[in-house]
């Protein structure tokens, strides 16, 4: 059994096991979830649910990496990175809770807090050299090299991808059951480019959301929150970046930028047309409108999911699949 196999089985186990002890210590804070005026309606049954449960994701992850014994740089600099996020999505949590509104940071100072660590994530890549700057598909011949423009751009698609996770949560399990599905498998993907230390903190970080969906699945007992969403987007991004994969990262992560795309595409039409393109947006809301039930929505994402995942690992080597 390897060290990753090792992480993602303790750190189920771990966040299993804490997981209604944390709930129950949201509960007593009065860490509770504030539901925004504009969500479909069915949602106003979620008031009032525990939040920050992204805790019960990460501890479940420490005790996996902690297990497995991994020290690593590029293994520290993703957990830097995402204890980060972590903390300012923590702060946006609590200003929400202690308002009683879902209003927490101002989108602004969200957004310039997410991009100076970033910022200084690939400052650390920089200075350390320890990436070249070209973009390879994993398992073929085939570079792009960005020169000094891969900096910024990887540092906006950590900020991209944080947000777009953030936007993502808001149906029960739909966040917990896409990153378990990516986090495999990217750590599947670094393995390949010899980073082992990578795929340990993957799949520590996969059994952290095993723990987590048995309380999330609907009717959730506990949401992750920022705290939980934030770091997780960050954290992915951070060993897609350090493991090489980024061209398989934006495939397997589909799901979660159409999300994103969702929102930017609604925003965008209403300012210049003054039409909405979707129902509501993101765009899991538009199929909510539309009339599915919200499990219907979190299955079909997590198998739109799956399918990615298999295409990607299948063209990568990963899987030896005749279709290849």
């Amino acid at each position: 059994m390897n060290e990753a196999t090792i992480a993602f089985l303790v750190a189920s186990a771990v966040s299993l096991l804490a997981g209604p002890t944390l709930i129950r210590m949201l509960a007593r804070l009065n860490v509770r979830q504030t539901i925004n005026e504009d969500a479909p309606e069915r949602h106003r049954a979620k008031q009032g649910t525990p939040t920050m449960g992204g805790f019960i994701i990460f501890l479940g992850a420490a005790a996996g990496l902690a297990f497995a014994h991994v020290g690593h740089s590029r293994v520290t600099a993703v957990i830097l990175l995402t204890l980060a996020m972590m903390a300012l999505g923590f702060l946006d949590d609590y200003l929400i809770a202690q308002k009683g509104k879902s209003l927490g940071l101002k989108a602004r100072h969200k957004l310039v807090g997410q991009f100076i660590i970033a910022g200084l994530f690939m400052w650390w890549v920089y200075s350390n050299q320890t990436l070249a700057t070209s973009v390879v598909h994993s398992g073929h011949e085939v570079a792009v090299d960005l020169g000094w423009g891969y900096y910024p751009l990887a540092a906006l698609a950590i900020v991209w991808m944080s947000n777009a996770f953030n936007l993502a949560d808001g149906l029960d399990g739909l966040v917990g059951g896409l990153t378990l599905i990516l986090s495999l498998s990217l750590g599947a993907l670094v393995v390949m480019a010899a980073e082992g230390g990578l795929a340990v903190l993957s799949w520590a970080i996969a059994g952290g959301c095993v723990g987590f969906l048995w309380y999330n699945s609907n009717p959730a007992k506990v949401f992750m929150g920022d705290t939980g969403s934030l770091a997780l987007g960050a954290a992915m991004s951070g060993i897609a970046i350090l493991g090489k994969q980024e061209y398989l990262y934006l495939v397997l992560a589909l799901v979660f930028i159409v999300e994103g795309l969702s929102v930017m595409l609604q925003v965008a039409s209403f300012k210049l047309t003054g039409k909405r393109i979707f129902k509501m947006t993101p765009i899991h809301h538009h199929f909510e409108l539309a009339g599915w039930p919200e499990q219907k929505i979190v299955v079909r994402f997590w198998l739109i999911a799956g399918l990615l995942a298999v295409a990607v690992l299948n063209y990568a080597g990963v899987l030896n699949l005749p279709w290849r």
